[in-house]
């Protein structure tokens, strides 16, 4: 027998349809809010990660630090320009801040043979610009075994009497930090510096082949993280000797290229074959208050320049542990200079034998 319209049975399948209807009409609603804020936090996670690979000082210590948007940069051009007095320090007095062997040790380069190897990575999780996996062939080539330090850099200034790291007070290497990576030099600077050594900044595939080898590790040593093995994350602070982390080595036995200092390159940092990248990262941009208001809230927006950025590689004392692996690429324009942010050389092997 069919229900009569208006019945209690009608009313309340009536009443049933009207919440499933709500129900979904809800569902769509709370998906598409969904769907937008993961959208929106991507998007600004993407502009986070693209500021603070910019950024000299760790965003959460700003507060401690009085310098407004582009005063650092302001600092280095005053340096560059030779406006900042330093003292001078002779070779002789280089000279005797090592001993003979510690000097000999420094500068140690390495050879790494002929053949292909895999770059880069399939990683869903990686960043899209690490990606595709993709093999390349080398000739053979010369690596530093360490990235350059304090002290190597001294006899550079004071062999040519190129302005010292900004940070060195009265252009001398503060106390105890001989031994450690150089800090606080341009791209420009480490490629200066190695065209005084007679050698050159390496290639991304060249320093990419010496901290994975044809095994195409994750890390220099292996697939597993291993905190004990490098100087990432805030666990020590700040930069340390070039010597210490003898177990992080890579298969060519080439040292700290996980971690420590985030190392220049010799390339742009462009696209992958493949990738599927956003050409938009690729994009050189600079940070810009747009008000007065901005400039004293320090809220910049990232603006397009005609410049390239340098590819910086290894992570440093301040990455994100995943940033450390060997496939991971980091960029800044070349005039940028940071506490995390050193260079090693290269050198062709007939180079090197002459």
């Amino acid at each position: 027998m069919k229900p009569k319209i208006g019945s209690p049975q009608t009313q309340a399948e009536r009443q049933r349809r009207k919440r499933y209807l709500s129900a979904t009409l809800v569902t769509c609603l709370a998906a598409a809010m969904i769907g937008g804020a993961v959208h929106v936090i991507k998007l600004g996670a993407n502009r986070m990660t693209d500021m603070r690979d910019r950024a000299s000082y760790d965003p959460a210590e700003m507060r401690s630090h009085v310098r407004a948007a582009g005063e650092d940069l302001e600092l280095h051009r005053q340096n560059e320009y030779q406006l900042v007095k330093h003292g001078d320090t002779s070779l002789d007095e280089v000279e005797a801040m090592l001993k003979p062997e510690q000097w000999a040790e420094l500068d140690t380069m390495i050879t790494v043979p002929a053949g292909s190897f895999w770059m880069g990575t399939n990683r869903e999780r990686s960043n899209a610009f690490d990606r595709p996996r993709h093999q390349v062939s080398l000739p053979a080539y010369r690596i530093d075994k360490y990235p350059v330090t304090n002290a190597q850099y001294a006899r550079f200034v004071a062999a040519t009497k190129h302005r010292p790291p900004l940070h060195w007070e009265n252009g001398k290497i503060p106390p105890g930090l001989e031994l450690h990576p150089v800090t606080m030099v341009s791209w420009y600077d480490a490629a200066s510096y190695a065209e005084w050594a007679g050698k050159r900044l390496p290639t991304e595939q060249e320093w990419e082949k010496a901290a994975r080898g044809v095994q195409g590790n994750r890390w220099p040593w292996g697939e597993r993280m291993d905190v004990k093995r490098l100087n990432t994350y805030y666990n020590i602070g700040s930069t340390t000797s070039v010597l210490r982390f003898v177990d992080g080595a890579s298969p060519y036995g080439v040292m700290d290229m996980a971690g420590n200092v985030s190392e220049w390159t010799a390339d742009d940092f462009i696209a992958y074959p493949g990738t599927d990248a956003s050409p938009d990262v690729f994009q050189g941009k600079i940070a810009v208050a747009n008000t007065p208001e901005d400039q004293a809230m320090k809220v910049v927006d990232l603006m397009p320049v005609d410049a390239k950025y340098k590819v910086r590689r290894g992570g440093s004392w301040k990455s994100d542990p995943f940033s450390t692996a060997t496939y991971h690429r980091n960029y800044s324009l070349p005039n940028y200079a940071s506490d995390f942010f050193g260079f090693r050389c290269a050198a062709d092997v007939k180079q090197t034998e002459r």
